[in-house]
């Protein structure tokens, strides 16, 4: 087993990952930025290091001065977490150069998965349901249009690289395809280093279905049932729950599998998510794979009382599963709320120190923190400050576990987003389980809840 690891993050996950590591008996390294010098995660770890100045180039995707700072920890294997490098094929490739392990899949898979384009060649070769569209990158706009008039109205534009809704657009005719396109083709170039476009089917009203799946370096593959993640803000979400009250035992069974021939026919290992539009005759399609840790992991753990992080140090470290699929039951019901230090109300960032902070406790509730009270906020990161996970026999066990610990939180010194969070789980809409991704629009931001 690895006896050292660092972690090439920060914040909570951060945090979590150490955590799993000291449980398993291995010391951890942690890096931080200037700005990041007081964070609990430099704290928590064995040892920690300096990797640079507060913004994320001159820190956390400084690859030079992280693996440098791991050569001189003398680590065996490096963690990415999240976000950052967590699927920069080139971070992989590096580690592995340097004789240090990329607690991930290969290099190969990340490359292939981080083309949106490749992954549905590689799914419609597979036999995965994919959402009809276009698999060739587009570069210029007549091109846009061509292959628009095609399809036909309304789609979606998408941008082949990364994530997080960027370059991301609905289109419902010509016009708007001529003033989006070169838009959403610059911040795709501008975040990504890739401005190659595509074009799908717009599903109407749909909900966001992810598949856990595990699978070791033999091609020994199991699926950890779903999360839904429908509940989002301008493609990110905000509320994951586990399981989806809106899936069937059948149809649960069909996507885990689907999922698994998925992760296989690429070649996959380590823990993965293959995420999946649904829409609402539950016809199923690939999104795509998120060849890493998810932000919303802890509530696949809740209900199967995995650690997957400890699963995924297992696997990278050449170890076989040490279950199948037959034994993998689903216990429960879990929903993972994510805090953010922002205005409820304009959704802009509220950095700052955070004076207060008290938290709620109870057996039902599982706090993932990347503050602590007396904590700065600083405008250089995403502003989460936690995620609260809580479980229940059942789903409204859940709800209601929620709703009493929301109640519970006391954060003074920033503002939080706590209040949109307890119109979300209050709403009779979410309680009777119609969560699409267009949940917010529909009910609170139009509303006016």
């Amino acid at each position: 087993m690895f006896k050292k690891i660092l972690i090439a993050n920060r914040g909570e996950i951060a945090s979590r990952i150490i955590r799993t590591c000291h449980l398993m008996g291995i010391k951890a390294v942690a890096i931080y930025s200037e700005a990041d010098a007081e964070a609990p995660h430099v704290k928590l770890a064995d040892e920690s290091y300096l990797v640079g100045g507060p913004r994320v180039n001159e820190s956390y995707l400084n690859v030079n001065k992280i693996v440098e700072v791991a050569k001189k920890a003398n680590v065996d294997a490096i963690h990415p977490g999240y976000g950052f490098l967590s699927e920069n094929s080139s971070f992989a490739k590096i580690c592995k150069d340097n004789g240090m392990v990329f607690i991930g899949p290969s290099t190969d898979v990340i490359e292939k998965m981080g083309s949106k384009i490749e992954a549905r060649r590689a799914m419609e070769a597979a036999g995965v349901p994919i959402v009809p569209g276009n698999s060739t990158p587009l570069f210029a706009l007549k091109e846009a249009e061509v292959k628009a008039n095609e399809l036909g109205y309304p789609l979606m534009l998408k941008a082949s690289a990364g994530g997080g809704g960027i370059g991301m657009q609905v289109i419902n005719n010509n016009d708007e395809l001529q003033k989006a396109f070169s838009g959403s083709q610059k911040r795709a170039a501008d975040f990504f280093g890739d401005g190659a476009m595509f074009l799908e089917k717009l599903i109407e009203n749909p909900r966001h279905i992810e598949i856990q799946i595990l699978a070791d370096n033999e091609g020994n593959t199991i699926f950890l049932g779903e999360r839904e993640c429908s509940i989002q803000r301008r493609h990110q979400k905000v509320v994951e729950e586990a399981p989806s009250a809106f899936i069937d035992n059948q149809t649960r069974r069909e996507m885990g599998e689907t999922a698994v021939k998925a992760a296989k026919a690429i070649g996959y290992s380590n823990a993965g998510t293959v995420e999946f539009i649904m829409d609402e005759e539950k016809n199923y399609y690939f999104l795509e794979v998120n060849t890493r840790l998810q932000v919303e992991h802890p509530v696949t753990e809740e209900i199967t009382g995995l650690d997957l992080v400890e699963q995924q140090i297992k696997i990278a470290n050449g170890e076989l599963l040490e279950f199948s699929q037959s034994d993998i039951e689903l216990n429960g019901h879990a929903i993972e709320v994510r805090i953010y230090a922002e205005d409820p109300d304009t959704f802009f960032p509220s950095p700052g120190k955070i004076v207060k902070f008290k938290l709620p406790y109870s057996e039902n509730i599982r706090h993932e923190l990347a503050v602590e009270e007396g904590s700065v906020v600083t405008p250089f990161y995403d502003p989460m400050i936690g995620k609260l996970i809580v479980k229940g026999r059942d789903r409204n066990e859940a709800i209601n576990n929620l709703i009493d610990a929301l109640e519970g939180y006391e954060i003074e010194g920033i503002k939080s987003n706590i209040p949109i969070l307890k119109k979300i789980i209050n709403h009779p809409e979410y309680k009777l389980g119609n969560t699409t991704t267009n949940f917010i629009n529909n009910y609170l931001i139009h509303s006016k809840l």
